[in-house]
């Protein structure tokens, strides 16, 4: 007799409940490496000040956020260590950030590179980093008007401009390594 192969299903709901740090994708959990390096964080917190000092001079009604909840399903929660919106939101976001940065780690740089990127590319998200620590280099993504990523570059201490119907930021990367 063949045996029955059975996957656990989880929701949201399911998800509010959880101590730690998760993430769901399509019902299935992924533990969050334990607590950002030192490094990890300072990299995020750099490209947040980058972002929110750009953002004041050129994005009415937009802002930055890290660490935070975005709901894409029921089934389905990440959690991106930066992000600019500009939809209103309170406790999580639930519709696509315009910009999304993944610091990469070594316990989630593949889920960072495949699953997610995927997942961001679904929904809408217009610009996509991955930001490398170790290299110093943040590899950026442009979706284009076909639903498809697009490499700008591998940068590290350039200038660089992203532009979108409500703004355009300019974006020295060189001092996020600061």
């Amino acid at each position: 007799m063949e045996a029955i192969r059975y996957e656990e299903f989880y929701t949201i709901e399911d998800y509010d409940k959880w101590e730690g740090d998760w993430e769901l994708i399509e019902g299935r959990p992924y533990a969050m490496s334990p607590a950002a390096t030192v490094i990890h964080q300072r990299i995020a917190f750099g490209l947040m000040k980058l972002l929110d000092e750009a953002m004041a001079e050129a994005c009415e009604g937009c802002y930055v956020v890290g660490d935070v909840d975005y709901v894409v399903a029921s089934d389905t929660v990440l959690r991106p260590d930066v992000v600019i919106s500009c939809e209103e939101a309170q406790k999580r976001l639930e519709k696509a950030p315009i910009a999304v940065f993944e610091v990469i780690s070594p316990s989630t740089g593949r889920r960072d590179e495949t699953m997610k990127m995927e997942i961001y590319r679904q929904e809408g998200v217009r610009w996509f980093g991955l930001v490398y620590p170790a290299s110093r280099i943040i590899k950026l993504f442009r979706l284009t008007e076909f639903g498809t990523y697009v490499k700008m570059g591998d940068y590290t201490d350039e200038t660089v401009t992203l532009e979108d119907s409500r703004c355009a930021l300019k974006l020295d990367f060189s001092k996020i390594w600061q």
